[in-house]
């Protein structure tokens, strides 16, 4: 490994498999299967290895590089591995400065794995789907006893409407989360916004129905605009989306209150609205405005 390793940062492996798949290139998946201890990363975490790549971590830097070297061997002899670190660990040299144990199960998937294809198609459909592998024998299954394998939910997507500062540092910190990224601008500017998201300029109500918004779908409601926000809010929360929140002065709430109660959304949706926006840390610039709002959809999300 480089002194850098930026494929850390990476916590979701499906985008390595389908990225070699289409290469046609055989992919190592290592899976934390079993683990005790204070470890930073817990069962399901996992990193994807191939001849040239890694991507993910375990364990916070201790034991990654030993995994690579298992991994390429598993991709060189086909032989799943059963690894353990730490307590009863037979690699002594190779130590967990938290303690504890963990048990990784090392695979190698080949391209045309039919695992692969169902993980993209079920994401494709944004289904959340459970990974149940033995090393040799992998299978794809509707969410249900999450307990047997890795869960795989849809990915995360943010859809933010509105287009000054806030709502770009928004935008912008979802992606760097890794997040899909919508910016909703009606009757916006031909151009495209300064950032590589999907950019709709048509009414709420049209890109609402074009982002199909469902449970793994945040929306953030940034326009400073109160009949642009009433609109959002209303679409918003008559949706499965599973976080709505909407940018604006604590004192103006009441009245946005009221009027979605008089366009008759029900207390159940009215409750689901987070306002003013974002987690009480003090938040004043973009920035620390959009660390607030990502970390507010990441607790709703756990």
């Amino acid at each position: 490994m480089s002194d850098w390793y930026p494929a850390g940062l990476e916590d979701d492996m499906r985008p390595r498999l389908f990225a070699a798949a289409d290469r046609g290139e055989a992919i190592a998946l290592v899976t934390i299967v079993a683990a005790e201890g204070g470890g930073p990363r817990g069962v399901g975490a996992q990193m994807a290895i191939t001849a040239a790549e890694a991507a993910g971590f375990l364990s916070g830097g201790c034991i990654e590089a030993d995994v690579i070297l298992h991994a390429r061997a598993t991709l060189a002899d086909g032989q799943p591995r059963e690894i353990v670190y730490g307590r009863g660990s037979p690699y002594v040299d190779t130590k967990l400065p938290c303690g504890g144990r963990l048990e990784l199960l090392v695979e190698r998937l080949e391209p045309t794995d039919p695992a692969i294809r169902d993980l993209r198609l079920a994401e494709a459909q944004r289904r959340r789907v459970v990974y149940v592998s033995d090393g040799r024998r992998r299978s794809v299954a509707p969410a249900g006893d999450e307990t047997a394998g890795r869960a795989y939910p849809p990915s995360q997507r943010l859809v933010v409407i509105g287009s000054d500062p806030f709502a770009l540092a928004i935008a912008g910190l979802g992606l760097t989360a890794g997040w899909s990224v919508d910016l909703i601008r009606p009757k916006g500017p031909e151009a495209a916004p300064p950032l590589p998201v999907g950019y709709h300029r048509g009414t709420i109500a049209e890109a609402f129905a074009d982002l199909r918004l469902d449970p793994w779908t945040a929306v953030a409601v940034a326009t400073h605009d109160a009949d642009l926000d009433h609109d959002a809010l209303i679409h918003a929360l008559r949706s499965p989306a599973d976080y709505v929140g909407v940018l604006g002065a604590r004192r103006r709430l009441p009245e946005r209150m009221r009027r979605l109660e008089a366009a008759g959304l029900s207390p159940e949706a009215l409750s689901r609205l987070k306002a003013p926006i974002g987690l009480a840390i003090g938040a004043r610039t973009p920035v620390e405005v959009a660390v607030a709002v990502i970390g507010e959809i990441i607790a709703a999300r756990r």
